[in-house]
């Protein structure tokens, strides 16, 4: 898996939200019509059908693997060296006309060692976005910027209001391979979002498409949308992208793409989503730790379709952990914050507790096919080590496209979750006892929601709990949590095979009507 050691950093002082950027644009436009083909005497206006017809046509070449272009004086920095490279402050585009949104760029080096095209759509014009080091701080570096001019950009950041009119606060990033994040109000940058996954988690090794050019539409003034177009290119994959951004305490990101396979795929993961778990409630650190917990996601939740929310614990295991969930129509799926108090965390830097959940929701039907969550060890939190996404069970044919929608939602404080009641911890172990003889592992799961408030207190909910042919379910009770007023479900089950995962399964139920999501639990091996 992807290691993006630039995006994990803790500090993010190289996207610092204080930096400012104005563009410096080739001399001359370049109008549309001079790009795209005429069509009755009247050019097209740049839009997603031009990407697409890019893509089409790329994916009938065969593909050209690209080299670094990076001189030894930026290779040979390290990855502090390389943080304090930034865009000076008043080089921001679009700042000097005073509009909604603003634009920063990222400057090559690391391991961002190939250059982005980036273009701006003002009407009937498309123009390239150039590559200045004179628009660069690079700090402490002592570096020759002649020996620079050849460099591009590594991507591009979007500036808005998030918090307050005075201020333009980082909302959206591009930055390594397919990778973007964004942020809604009150938010710190956690899990990123990726344009496609191809083969994660497989032993043949993961390939890992880019995104080699972007056009971005020039707001105006009043302008609460920004619409940013995107190509992508891999060995066996090409496709064409749009990406509405919608910045709020949510901020929302419609994304609809178009793919063209050079090659027949493994595993097409779409939709995909990338975070990190190190440990949490339901696993202690392995070394000594003041934080509670540690990660940028908690849990996959998975809304079925057909009514049942799925929520499946994350997890950081001693080897690779592929697991899924096989679905028709899913309503939607995502890697979820659910811990929400400083206390969970205790850590002044990270605030973990205001890293953004991300909630893929499908627009239309994407019919068979699975979430499928992968999980790797990860012995720090620098490392993404969790990724999700959506696997369809018909794979797009060689040469034909395939249409995909969906809109990309970063939460916080109104996390999508189900209607009734939901899981707020998982914890393992065993309180106070005398003796613990049958070998038996003890998991504690509390539930929280608005249905224990209309419940009546004539009805005794009860946990319903089920596990694989490698466990057994030896004990299941259900009591009232007076704190929060949820309920708290204690589960015993014994494993057969130490070397074997076990999966579980459960659920509050009262009389014949059930009152909560599903937990699905995976107790790895030993």
């Amino acid at each position: 898996m992807h290691l993006n050691l630039f995006q994990r950093t803790r500090s993010h002082t190289s996207v610092s939200v204080q930096a400012r950027l104005r563009a410096v644009f080739l001399p001359v436009a370049v109008p549309v019509a001079l790009l795209l083909p005429l069509v009755g005497g009247n050019a097209f206006a740049f839009d997603f059908n031009s990407v697409a017809k890019q893509a089409k046509a790329l994916a009938a070449k065969s593909y050209s693997k690209p080299e670094s272009n990076l001189p030894k004086e930026i290779s040979n920095l390290d990855y502090e060296q390389y943080k304090d490279i930034r865009f000076r402050p008043e080089k921001f585009t679009w700042r000097n006309q005073k509009l909604p949104f603003e634009l920063a760029f990222f400057h090559e080096g690391y391991s961002f060692d190939q250059p982005v095209k980036i273009n701006e759509i003002n009407g009937q014009s498309v123009r390239e976005i150039r590559f200045d080091p004179e628009d660069f701080d690079y700090g402490g570096n002592k570096l020759d910027t002649n020996k620079l001019r050849s460099l591009g950009f590594a991507g591009f950041r979007v500036h808005y209001p998030l918090n307050t009119p005075k201020y333009k606060d980082e909302a959206l990033s591009f930055l390594g391979a397919s990778y973007f994040r964004a942020l809604g109000k009150d938010q710190g940058y956690g899990l990123s979002a990726r344009g496609l996954a191809i083969d994660t988690g497989l032993s043949s090794g993961e390939e890992f498409p880019r995104f080699t050019e972007f056009w971005i539409e020039r707001p105006k003034a009043g302008d609460k949308e920004l619409t940013i177009y995107a190509l992508l290119n891999s060995r066996r994959v090409t496709g064409a992208y749009r990406f509405v951004l919608k910045p709020g305490v949510d901020t929302v990101v419609d994304v609809k793409a178009q793919l063209y396979l050079r090659e027949n795929v493994s595993k097409l993961g779409l939709a995909p989503l990338t975070s990190m778990y190190l440990h949490g409630d339901n696993q202690r650190p392995a070394g000594e730790d003041y934080r509670p917990e540690v990660h940028d996601s908690d849990g996959l939740s998975v809304a079925s379709g057909t009514g049942e929310w799925i929520w499946r614990p994350l997890v950081n295991p001693k080897r690779l952990l592929v697991t899924s969930y096989a679905l028709s129509n899913p309503s939607g799926f995502g890697l979820m914050q659910r811990d929400r108090n400083f206390a969970d965390y205790q850590d002044l830097d990270a605030r973990y507790e205001k890293r953004p959940s991300a909630w893929v929701q499908p627009k239309g039907n994407w019919g068979s096919g699975r979430v499928e969550l992968v999980q790797l060890p990860t012995p720090d939190e620098t490392n993404d080590n969790v990724v999700a996404f959506w696997v369809p069970e018909n794979a797009p044919k060689v040469g034909q496209p395939f249409n995909l929608e969906y809109t990309l939602s970063w939460q916080k404080d109104a996390d999508k979750r189900p209607p009734l009641s939901w899981v707020t911890q998982t914890r393992r172990g065993f309180g106070f006892q005398k003796k613990n003889d049958d070998n038996s592992i003890g998991l504690v799961v509390d539930f929280e929601g608005p249905v224990f408030k209309k419940l009546s207190d004539k009805v005794q909910p009860e946990g319903v709990v089920s596990a694989d042919d490698n466990g057994k379910v030896l004990e299941t009770k259900v009591v009232r949590n007076d704190v929060t007023g949820g309920w708290r479900m204690t589960v015993r089950v014994r494993r057969n095979e130490d070397n074997k995962p076990v999966e579980l399964r459960g659920f509050l139920r009262g009389g014949s009507t059930t009152l909560s999501e599903t937990w699905s639990y995976i107790l790895p091996p030993n």
